[in-house]
Order: structure tokens, then C-alpha cells, then sequence
């Protein structure tokens, strides 16, 4: 095996002058004690333009790696620039054979040796999953979240991967949008604080260390706002929107220190956000002081053409390289065009060294240059893929995930022996479904579905039909939404097995694949016939327990008014079966809180907690005749279900709430606290979330923010005092330039277990 190409800047001219000719057999090592820079330094003085503009493109993986190289076509012309070291990144090569193939290629047939990063989207686990991340963002719990991003980070590392293309930290206030499966939901403040766990559990402190992987903060910037939930489409905010909502998640990621930022497909006040030079290099690279490298999303430089931004290829790729996108995922625009714009004056070479510079920044940190296969030890890969601990790592943060959302009479938890009960519903005996959409690294059909979960308990009788088929045709899957609409022969059975149960349970909701990109939707109820199965079984016992899989906040009224019991169990992933059992059957309390609201129809969406104050907000009072307020004639203002809401098994009393002053300056921090009882019978976890208003200021400013929140373990009648501390971070926002202000005035507080908790004090900030 060649080595790689690494000198000093200490070597001086007339080395850098030998080293010039076209013979690289014999490569050194840079000097361990030369920082990064001078190396990156040393690299730039030997690299031609094209090798320039190749560290600059991202190919999608197009053949096998291991079999016979391409012959004709794209795929040909891809090999010829992975040997000629004009491709700096690779995209969906996995496995240590097939990745050790490929950096073989570029590290000893290229002239200058430069290892690729290897990307790949590790979403919520490679083989191993967790919870989709919104699922995982109702459990409130960072060290859980970051051991997942651990987890993850682990057994795609050991498979070759040295760079994922997470996590997505775009807010957004609209469930129709696929992709909320795959953030943290709506408020920037736990956006925020989930986003640092993520890339943490990503990255861990040491980047070099060959179990963990560059992240990528996703999508910079507005994606999530996408007009009417339509994916791709454009999103129209105000820049009190985008400095107070969208980035916070991303200025956490940077702050945590997230190698890589991602653009998205968006455009955003007019400009598509890959050709964004405000966002990319005024915030992101010089006032947030962003080291790392940005890449496109796939395609989405080229896309500037679609956009009708760009006139052609070549001023597109002008665009993008000056805007600050350092890679060109998929797109072929950089390779194709750029290097030519460079030489006629169009770009700046400096604008491509700086790029190159991002590129080989991230590069050394992981330690390619010192070792391009250190990813690549198949020992490793079959040590780390599928260990016990991590089984029993996505198996909690599963149970963690899960939301209480109603519980009627005690229903739940279930009994332990001596019980019949009726299980039903299209994904109740389903194990694909649970892995939930992006988890191109694992193997279908893994999951542990719920019927195989509930069977564990075996001192109970389980009698399951399926009531409505799941379709499993691929060709079928959009057309029916993955759930039968036109069969209705299973509800007589469905209907008999339930009449003699003690509990029923219904496994309803959204398959896997029905949330996720490009999987908007206009309705948010349940797909099919699931709903007239729900209704049919319910009128022949009451005794229902709804348990939701699902990827996105549904519209589920009728369930809400008639069911005695749901549960929001979401799409958990490889362990989804264990631990909804282990939830149903008390053996864990439930302690996940909404990090979505619930609308009650898809006619108040956008619907979120943290709006603003409207001129005419007050609900007239009962029985006053009133039009002109601000409110729907046919359905209430208020969200089914509320940010923040969830139950439990016990029962959590506050009280007590103290602040340590009422009133501070504004450098001044204020100190607050609040007893939290558990007067129930079960041990449990409660979130105790706390909220400000800021009744006055220069914008108008939202009804509520959360701005902390402590996940407490709480014994059965233990009473413990929760603390918080308020200051300018807290208390400030920014205005419509994007300036940070903390201006004096007004302020409620409020304490309790939701975004509708009424535990409330004041006090007021002075100069």
C-alpha cells in the first residue's frame, strides 16, 4: 500500500519544486507536530485547479466498488475523476470492503492521494435504530438523545462511515410536511438544546476516533417553513421569524461544534438558500465564525436553474462557490463548470482555496490523511453492529419516547395475567412499519412489532386480527397510503374477537413510509379505513387503548372524545415492539411530552404554542354574541393536544413557585423555583418546563417561550424543589435586523407540565 502525499510547509521551495514532478510513488508523511493549517497549507501549494474544484464534489456511489470498474457512460466518467483525485466526497458507499475499495482508489492511483469523506445519511441508527427524531424529541431527555446520536455514530463508523448528514435541526410548525419526522419539532429552545446533544453524541470529543462522525446541521436555513407543508417549496418568513425561530437550532450546532452545515431545496425571501450569500457567509461562516465546510443538498446548486435564479450552468456554479457552498452534492455543476470560471475571471481562486481549505480542515480532523482506511477494520464492524448495548440503548430511548395522551378510568397500565385481550389494527403484527422512514442502513423488516412485544407477557391471552390489510405493494404504496380504503371483510372478525376481551388494543396510524421526504400530506387522519374500524370495534367495547405509530401530529378528534385511553407511540424503531409492551404494562412509566402540537384540523395549521398576540385575541364571554375576534366560526382556536402535554401513570402536583427578586437589570440573572410533588402511585419522570411572556417591547412578542425546562425523577409522594435561572440570554430576542436586544421591561413567568400550565408570577427588568 502507497502512503499519502503529506508535506511541510517547513520544506521550502526547492522541495516543493522535486516533489512537483510527476512521481509519487514514494509519499511521506506530514511532521505529527505541524498544526493543520500549515499542512492544509502545504497540500493547496501542490494542488492543480481541478484537484482544487475535485475536493469541491460529492458523488453519489454508482457501482459496485468491488466488482469490475464501469465501462461507458456517467459511471466511467465518475471512475476516471475518483483516479485522477477530482472527487472529494462520496455518498452512500457503506460497508468497510466497499469503503476501503474506493479510498484505494483516490489514496493510490491519484496523483496527490487525498482520502475522500465518506457521507451518508444516519438518520436515527444505522442498522440499530432508535425512535425517528421527533419521537425521540418528545422524550425531553438530552443524555438519552445523545446516547442514541452515539449509538448511531458507532455502527456507522464501523462500517466505513466517517461523516453523517444530520441532524436536521429545522423548526416547523406545520405536521403536513413529511420531514418533521426527522427534527425536533417546533420551539427553538428545545430545538436547540436537542440539536448540541446530537451533534455531540455525533462527534464526541475527539473526532479522530474511529467510532464517531463528522455531523451536519441541516437544512440552513427555512426549510422547515416550507409554504403549505408542500416539500421543495418555498418558504415566506419575516427576519423576526428567521433570527427568533429558524436559526437558534443552528447556532447551537455551530456552537457545539458541527463540522458540516447543509443547504436545503428552499428558497427563502427570494433567493434560493444554496446561492444565500446573507445567511451563508455574513451569519454562518464570519458572525457565528464557522470553521467547517457547507455542502449542498442533492442537486440543489443546479437547482438554482429550476428556480429560474441562474441563467445557465456557469453562472450557477459562479453563484453558489461565491455564496459560500464549499461541496456540490450530486450535481455535477462545480466539476463541470467551475474550474473554466475560475480561469476567465468569473470566481476568484481565493473563494475556491477557501473552500478546499473547509474541506481538508474536516478531513484532517478525522484522521484520514494519517490513516485513510481507519474506518475500514471489518474486525470492528462485527464487533460493533448490532451489540447488546446498543439494543438495549434504542430499547430505552424507545420507552422514553412514548406520550400518555389520554387515560380514562385507569385503563392503563394493563393488567399482568388473567386478561383476554384483543389486539387490532394493520400495524399490530407489522415489524417493517416501526423502523420508520430514513433507515437506509438497516435491513427491513427488523423491528419488533407490538404483537411480538405483548407476547412477552404470557400470564395474559392475546387474540390478534389484522381488521384492515396493510398493503405491502410497492407499486400501491402512495396510491393507498400503505392502508386498505375499499376492504372491509376483516371488521365482522375484528368486531368478534373484541366483543370477548377484557382490553382491546388498536395499532393504528401512518406506516413508516407515509412520513419522511417528499411524503407531504393535506389530511392528518387515519390512512384508510382505520378510522371506520376504530368506530365499528368501540361500539362493541368501550374498553379501548389507541396506541398511535405514526410520524407526524394527526388529527385525531373523534379518538380524543370516545377512547379512554391513547398512546402516542410514534415510529420507535428496532425495539418499537418491547417497549410500547413495556409502557402498556407499567413496567415503564410513560414520561414523554409533545414536542408538536396536535391540531384539532388541518384548517388551523400552522398552529404552534409560541404565536404572537393578535389586536383582538380575548374569547368573548359565554353566551355574548361576538364576531369580530380572532377565531374560526367552525372549530376552536385551541390545538387537541398542546406543546408540551403529556401524562403519566402518577399524578404531578406544583406549587410554591418563589422568585428570588421581582425586579432585576438587565445584566442581572433571577433566580426561580418551584416545588414539584408526585401525589400518585406510581414512581415516575416529569418535565418541568418553564415559560416566559414579555408583555411589551419594541416587536411584538410571542404569547409564551419556553426557555428552560429539568427532566426529574420523582418517587411516589416525594416532593422535590426545582430550580431556574433567567438572564439576558433568556430574556432577550432578536428585531427585524437581526440585533440581539434585551430591553427593560414587563415579564410573566410561568411553571408547570405543558405549555398550558397556569402556575404563574411577574416580575419587571430595569436599566
Amino acid at each position: 500500500m502507497k502512503k499519502i502525499i503529506i508535506l511541510s510547509i517547513a520544506i521550502g521551495i526547492l522541495s516543493l519544486a522535486s516533489f512537483a514532478a510527476p512521481k509519487f510513488k514514494k509519499m511521506r508523511k506530514f511532521p505529527p507536530n505541524d498544526d493543520i493549517e500549515k499542512k492544509i497549507d502545504s497540500l493547496l501549494a501542490l494542488m492543480t485547479l481541478e484537484e482544487k474544484v475535485g475536493q469541491m464534489v460529492q458523488y453519489n456511489g454508482f457501482w459496485d466498488v468491488t466488482g469490475p470498474s464501469p465501462k461507458g457512460g456517467n459511471a466511467e466518467k465518475k471512475y476516471e475523476h475518483l483516479r485522477k483525485g477530482w472527487v472529494g466526497s462520496m455518498l452512500t458507499v457503506r460497508g468497510t470492503e466497499e469503503v476501503r475499495a474506493v479510498q484505494k482508489i483516490v489514496t493510490e492511483e491519484s496523483r496527490l492521494g487525498i482520502p475522500l469523506i465518506i457521507g451518508f445519511d444516519v438518520i436515527h441508527g444505522y442498522k440499530t435504530l432508535s425512535p425517528i427524531p421527533l419521537a425521540e424529541a418528545a422524550s425531553w431527555d438530552l443524555e438519552a438523545i445523545k446516547k442514541s446520536a452515539e449509538v448511531a455514530a458507532a455502527e456507522a463508523a464501523a462500517s466505513g462511515i466517517n461523516w453523517t448528514f444530520a441532524p436536521m435541526v429545522d423548526i416547523s410548525r406545520d405536521p403536513r410536511w413529511g420531514r418533521v419526522m426527522e427534527g425536533a419539532g417546533e420551539d427553538p429552545y428545545l430545538g436547540s438544546k436537542i440539536a448540541k446533544a446530537r451533534v455531540t453524541g455525533f462527534q464526541g470529543n475527539d473526532l479522530s476516533n474511529p467510532l464517531t462522525v463528522a455531523a451536519c446541521a441541516k437544512h440552513f436555513a427555512g426549510y422547515g417553513f416550507a409554504e403549505a407543508g408542500r416539500e421543495y417549496n418555498k418558504a415566506d418568513i419575516g427576519t423576526v421569524t428567521l433570527h427568533n425561530m429558524v436559526l437558534p437550532p443552528f447556532k447551537a450546532s455551530a456552537e457545539a461544534g458541527a463540522r458540516t452545515f447543509m443547504t436545503g431545496f428552499n428558497e427563502l425571501n427570494g433567493i434560493p438558500v444554496t446561492g444565500n450569500d446573507y445567511l451563508l457567509r455574513d451569519i454562518l461562516k464570519k458572525e457565528w465564525g464557522f470553521d467547517g465546510f457547507v455542502i449542498s443538498d442533492w442537486a440543489s446548486i443546479e437547482e438554482m436553474l429550476t428556480w429560474g435564479y441562474t441563467k445557465d450552468r456557469a453562472s450557477t456554479a459562479v453563484r453558489a462557490a461565491e455564496a459560500g457552498v464549499d461541496m456540490d452534492m450530486e450535481g455535477n455543476i462545480y466539476m463541470e463548470e467551475l474550474a473554466n470560471m475560475v480561469r476567465t475571471g468569473k470566481v476568484k481562486e481565493e473563494i475556491v482555496d477557501e473552500a478546499v481549505r473547509r474541506i481538508l480542515r474536516v478531513k484532517f480532523e478525522l484522521g484520514l490523511f494519517e490513516d485513510p482506511y481507519k474506518y475500514c477494520d471489518p474486525e470492528r464492524e462485527k464487533e460493533v453492529i448490532g451489540n447488546p448495548e446498543h439494543i438495549e440503548a434504542v430499547k430505552d430511548m424507545a420507552k422514553k419516547s412514548i406520550v400518555l395522551l389520554k387515560n380514562e378510568n385507569n385503563l392503563l397500565p394493563l393488567k399482568k395475567k388473567e386478561q383476554t385481550i384483543a389486539l387490532i389494527g394493520p400495524l399490530a403484527d407489522e415489524n417493517n412499519s416501526p423502523l420508520g422512514s430514513w433507515r437506509l442502513g438497516s435491513d427491513d423488516s427488523t423491528g419488533v412489532s407490538l404483537k411480538t412485544g405483548l407476547e412477552k407477557y404470557s400470564n395474559n391471552k392475546i387474540e390478534y386480527t389484522q381488521g384492515v390489510k396493510l398493503i405491502t405493494n410497492q407499486a400501491e404504496f402512495t396510491k393507498e397510503l400503505h392502508i386498505n380504503t375499499t376492504d372491509t371483510s376483516g371488521f365482522e372478525e375484528a368486531k368478534e374477537v373484541a366483543k370477548n376481551a377484557d382490553v382491546v388494543i388498536m395499532a393504528l396510524g401512518e406506516h413508516g413510509f407515509l412520513s419522511g421526504e417528499g411524503r407531504s400530506r393535506t389530511k392528518l387522519d387515519l390512512p384508510g379505513l382505520q378510522q371506520e374500524l376504530l368506530e365499528e370495534v368501540y361500539k362493541v367495547n368501550k374498553n379501548v387503548v389507541l396506541v398511535l405509530q405514526n410520524g407526524r401530529p394527526l388529527t385525531i378528534n373523534w379518538a380524543e372524545k370516545n377512547i379512554p385511553a391513547i398512546v402516542e407511540a410514534w415510529q420507535l424503531g428496532s425495539q418499537s415492539g418491547n417497549a410500547i409492551a413495556e409502557v402498556l404494562y407499567g413496567d415503564y412509566n410513560p414520561s414523554g411530552k409533545l414536542p408538536m402540537t396536535f391540531p384539532r384540523s388541518v384548517g388551523q395549521i400552522p398552529i404552534y404554542y409560541n404565536h404572537k398576540r393578535t389586536g383582538r385575541p380575548v374569547d368573548p364571554a359565554p353566551g355574548e354574541e361576538q364576531v369580530f375576534w380572532s377565531h374560526y366560526i367552525d372549530e376552536e382556536n385551541a390545538p387537541l393536544y398542546p406543546f408540551g402535554f403529556g401524562l403519566s401513570y402518577t399524578e404531578f402536583a406544583y406549587k410554591n413557585l418563589q422568585l428570588a427578586k421581582k425586579e432585576i437589570k438587565k445584566n442581572e440573572t433571577l433566580k426561580l423555583s418551584v416545588e414539584v410533588s408526585n401525589t400518585g402511585n406510581y414512581d415516575g419522570r416529569e418535565v418541568v418546563q418553564l415559560y416566559i411572556r414579555d408583555l411589551y417591547g419594541s416587536i411584538i412578542r410571542p404569547v409564551k417561550e419556553l426557555k428552560g425546562f429539568e427532566l426529574i425523577p420523582l418517587k411516589k409522594g416525594e416532593t422535590k424543589t426545582v430550580t431556574f435561572e433567567l438572564g439576558p440570554k433568556e430574556l432577550g430576542f432578536y428585531n427585524e435586523q437581526g440585533n440581539y436586544l434585551v430591553e427593560p421591561g414587563e415579564f410573566q413567568v410561568f411553571i408547570g407540565g405543558s405549555s398550558e400550565t397556569s402556575l404563574e408570577d411577574s416580575f419587571f427588568m430595569v436599566e
